[in-house]
């Protein structure tokens, strides 16, 4: 299920991005708006795609002005289709308009994730899942791992920190896969190991390692079958490199347990919304 993302993660980097687009004030909102005005706006779907990022939202709208009230008319993870009510607001105008940029910034990039990811999960029909990767913009990667669950994905390790992964340059400076792989065990984590793979060869060797998650990467689909019976069963596989809808639904069934693919977080195209102001409630 997927979890809420606590607001200790996000606020300092709604109060950061405010800080870079309003600065010391708004002044076209200043010249235009009175200061009593107050108004009804609604946050509309202008694509096909997945919500994500409401909560973010509310605390740009709450940060720059708390009287604005914000309310759901969709949550994190439901579809949307272009002309949808995604959720309205109220209160001060000029505070309406002034959040406005900085919530659409959020809300486009976390909805852009969460469409693109629940492309790929549609695409597996249930058999294998799907993980994302470290190539996230520098500072937002919560909010995209958020942004993956949010489509059906699951999140793989968050940073260098919580999770093993040796990979090609670890291989080649440890002199080997079985070498890479004792060096971690005589650390003593108790971490599961994952070996990235590059052929035939290295599988056996990372077999012969006894590592837990053997990653079969940029391997095409007769190789990844070969290398999928080679294991079998004896280590979790991750396939990865070169992925795209049409490959995940043709290779989904192979036997593999994940799916990881950076496209999701790293070029993932934005959801296109609006926040359109529907009505003047009073100017004083």
């Amino acid at each position: 299920m997927r979890d809420s993302l606590h607001v200790s993660i996000f606020r300092p980097l709604v109060r950061q991005a405010l800080a870079e687009d309003v600065g010391p004030g708004d002044i076209t909102t200043r010249a235009t708006v009175p200061p009593g005005a107050k108004a009804e706006a609604v946050l509309l779907a202008k694509g096909h795609g997945v919500v994500a990022g409401l909560d973010v939202a509310r605390e740009v709208f709450a940060d720059v002005d708390p009287l604005v009230q914000m309310a759901e008319l969709k949550h994190d993870g439901e579809r949307c289709a272009p002309g949808d009510r995604i959720a309205t607001f109220e209160g001060p105008a000029a505070g309406i308009i002034t959040a406005e940029r900085t919530a659409l910034n959020f809300l486009q990039y976390m909805s852009g994730i969460a469409t693109r990811t629940r492309d790929f999960v549609e695409a597996t029909g249930g058999k294998i899942a799907i993980l994302d990767t470290r190539k996230t913009t520098p500072g937002l990667r919560q909010l995209a791992k958020y942004a993956v669950r949010c489509g059906g994905g699951v999140n793989h390790r968050v940073g260098l920190y919580d999770g093993i992964l040796v990979k090609d340059n670890h291989i080649r400076i440890a002199g080997g896969i079985v070498e890479a792989v004792r060096r971690v065990r005589d650390t003593g984590t108790g971490l599961p190991i994952e070996v990235e793979t590059e052929s035939l060869e290295q599988v056996e060797e990372a077999i012969a390692a006894s590592v837990d998650i053997i990653l079969l990467d940029n391997l095409d689909d007769e190789a990844t079958a070969k290398a999928i019976a080679l294991i079998d069963r004896r280590a979790k596989i991750e396939l990865s490199g070169n992925m795209t809808v049409e490959r995940v639904r043709r290779i989904a069934a192979m036997g593999a347990d994940f799916v990881s693919i950076g496209a999701i977080t790293h070029s993932a195209p934005a959801l296109d919304m609006s926040l359109e102001v529907e009505r003047l409630l009073s100017l004083a």
